[in-house]
């Protein structure tokens, strides 16, 4: 056994006063933590992915850390029943002359049990085949009641001559037809806090998102988007996927990881209302946030302006018109043209995005 290290953290009426007091001792992350009056001194970094328990919160005798909610035992570092595989680094703690110490060299061993990766965290590697198109239809309407959606009937036509006369492989997603729950915020705790895959994806084998993460990260070279105005903005399902899409987003800046790259955007907009431009251009900058490359003319839209209330002439319209499938088609033409080229651009130069190497969810530092 190592000789003891005992190193002086602090007065010992400070941890006391509360359950949960972080320290640093040579240069290590130490909660000492306060519960039913014995105090005890755990490591401050999370097995999940380094968040700090110092900052979290006390649960009968278990610490909880404040981004994902794992828990460990505040003496023995032991993770909460059910996950005792799991501990994080605890240390003997002593009170000399009203002054409380940590022993560093009698640390326990941080242990990591086996957690399966998600499949969503498999290396980007696109599979050989054709262009693939995906279409997003985010419009909402009754599932009793279904109606026409201008959009989606013109995302539609341009996945059809995909198929039909370009030769591409294509899927339609229905944002209405997934169970998915709003973005939880966890990148405002940290940025670290926001995983790929998501945390709620992670957590939530219920939420149906990952059908999206799933078509946009690792199967599409083409992504379609298709949004009714609403009041001058996309449509409420639209920016509940844009939230979710931080996921994406934030690989490149916590992590230096393009999670889609050279794939091809492009957006059919539609609706009763003006402010085409507007809304083309929130998703067009979104998108190419992504990592997203953007056709010429990259987006199809309709509107008969602000006074336009007759809705069912904006309707009728839409469908008469051949011009506006014209549209459509002309921009999966140009999307499916510029996804090839750039899939023939990777075969002789593969994509290489600069930054830092690793992935936040790789593991914490301790």
């Amino acid at each position: 056994m190592a000789d003891a290290d005992w190193v002086d953290v602090g007065e010992e009426a400070a941890p006391r006063a509360r359950p949960l007091t972080e320290v640093a001792a040579r240069g290590a992350r130490i909660v000492i933590t306060s519960a039913e009056g014995r105090l005890g001194a755990i490591h401050g970094a999370c097995n999940h992915v380094g968040g700090p328990l110092g900052a979290g919160r006390l649960d009968g005798a278990y610490v909880v850390c404040p981004w994902h909610g794992w828990k460990f035992h505040a003496t023995t570092g032991v993770g909460e029943p059910g996950y005792e595989a799991d501990a994080v680094p605890a240390y003997p703690v002593r009170v000399e002359a009203g002054r409380v110490l940590v022993d560093l060299a009698g640390a326990t061993p941080r242990r990591r049990a086996p957690h399966p990766r998600h499949p969503l965290a498999r290396p980007v590697e696109r599979a050989p085949g054709p262009v693939r198109v995906v279409g997003v239809s985010t419009t909402n309407m009754s599932r009793r009641v279904p109606r026409f959606s201008t959009s989606e009937a013109l995302l539609e036509t341009a996945l059809e001559h995909a198929r039909a006369a370009l030769g591409a492989e294509t899927q339609l997603i229905r944002l209405r037809d997934l169970s998915f729950k709003a973005c939880e915020g966890y990148y405002s705790t940290a940025a670290a806090a926001c995983t790929w895959p998501c945390t709620i994806t992670q957590f939530d084998p219920k939420d149906q998102l990952d059908r999206v993460y799933e078509a946009f990260v690792h199967w599409a070279d083409v992504i379609l988007v298709a949004t009714p105005i609403r009041w001058g903005a996309p449509s409420s399902l639209y920016a509940r996927m844009a939230e979710r899409m931080n996921c994406v987003q934030n690989q490149e800046t916590v992590a230096g990881k393009v999670l889609m790259r050279r794939k091809v955007a492009g957006f059919v907009v539609t609706g009763g209302q003006d402010n085409v431009l507007a809304v083309a251009g929130q998703m067009m900058a979104f998108f190419g946030e992504l990592g997203c490359q953007l056709p010429a003319f990259p987006f199809v839209a309709h509107s008969r302006g602000w006074s336009a209330e007759d809705m069912e002439n904006n309707v009728r319209e839409v469908r008469a018109s051949e011009a506006l499938r014209d549209g459509a088609r002309a921009l999966v033409d140009r999307a499916v043209t510029l996804a090839r080229a750039l899939l023939a651009a990777d075969e002789v130069a593969p994509f290489a995005p600069g930054g830092r190497k690793g992935n936040a969810a790789d593991g914490p530092a301790t």
